[in-house]
C-alpha cells in the first residue's frame, strides 16, 4: 500500500529510535519532575509539532535541499544554535517568582512549554536529516506519489513517539511527586536542564554534516 515497505520493521525500528534517550525526551522528563505530568504531556505535544515541520518538509523536498546544500543547512543549524542558548540560558538563570497566581502560572507556562519543545524540535536539522535518511528505506523507489507514503510513515512515526513521551511524563511525574522535589531542587533542575540545552546547542554549532 502506497509503495510502504516493511511497516511492520519500520514501526519496530522507530519505537526503538524513540526509545534512546536525547534532548526532545530529556526536555519532557525535566518539565515533569519540576512541573507535573501535565507540563510533561504539553512538552510532548510541542515537540510533536515540531515533527510535523519535518514530515512535511521531508515529504515536500525542503529536506532533499538540506541534504545538499552546505549553506541551508548552516542558516537553520545556526537558527537553531541560537534559539538552544537562548533558552538554556534563560531556565539557568531565571529567578523564582514569588507565588504567582495559579491560573496564570498554567496559561503562560503551559504556552512557553509548549513553544519551546515545538521550536527546540522543529529548528533542529538533524531532526530534518534524520527523516530523509531513515524514512526512504521504507518507501518503494518505483511508487508515484513518494510524498503521500512519506506523510503516512512519519505521522506513524510522530505518533510513537508522542505516546512514549507521554509515559516519559507519567513516570518522572510520579517519581518526582513521590520524592516531593523541592523549590532547591526545582531551581537546580531549571539549571541542569539549561545547561544541556546550551551545550547541545554548542554542540549542534559545532557538527558536521556527514
Amino acid at each position: 500500500m502506497l509503495g510502504i515497505n516493511d511497516f511492520w520493521l519500520f514501526v519496530v525500528s522507530g519505537i526503538l529510535l524513540n526509545l534512546i534517550p536525547g534532548p526532545d525526551s530529556l526536555y519532557v522528563v525535566a518539565r515533569s519532575a519540576s512541573q507535573g505530568f501535565k507540563a510533561g504531556s504539553v512538552a510532548a505535544f510541542g515537540i510533536g509539532a515540531g515533527t510535523f515541520v519535518h514530515i512535511s518538509a521531508a515529504a515536500f523536498g525542503l529536506s532533499a535541499i538540506l541534504a545538499s546544500s552546505a549553506a541551508a543547512f548552516t542558516i537553520l543549524k545556526v537558527v537553531g544554535c541560537i534559539y538552544l542558548l537562548y533558552m538554556g540560558l534563560s531556565m539557568a538563570l531565571r529567578k523564582e517568582q514569588s507565588q504567582p497566581k495559579a491560573e496564570q502560572l498554567c496559561s503562560t507556562g503551559y504556552a512557553k512549554i509548549f513553544r519551546q519543545g515545538f521550536l527546540t524540535n522543529s529548528l533542529n536539522p538533524k531532526v530534518a536529516l534524520f527523516f530523509l535518511a531513515f524514512v526512504p528505506q521504507f518507501i518503494d523507489a518505483a511508487e508515484p506519489n513518494k510524498a503521500l507514503a512519506f506523510v503516512v510513515l512519519g505521522l506513524v512515526f510522530n505518533l510513537n513517539a508522542m505516546i512514549w513521551g507521554h509515559i516519559l511524563a507519567w513516570l518522572s511525574a510520579s517519581i518526582s511527586h513521590r520524592v516531593q522535589t523541592s523549590q532547591g531542587a526545582k531551581r537546580w533542575l531549571n539549571r541542569a536542564l539549561g545547561g544541556v540545552f546550551a551545550g547541545f546547542g554548542l554542540r549542534l554549532a559545532f557538527s558536521e554534516l556527514s
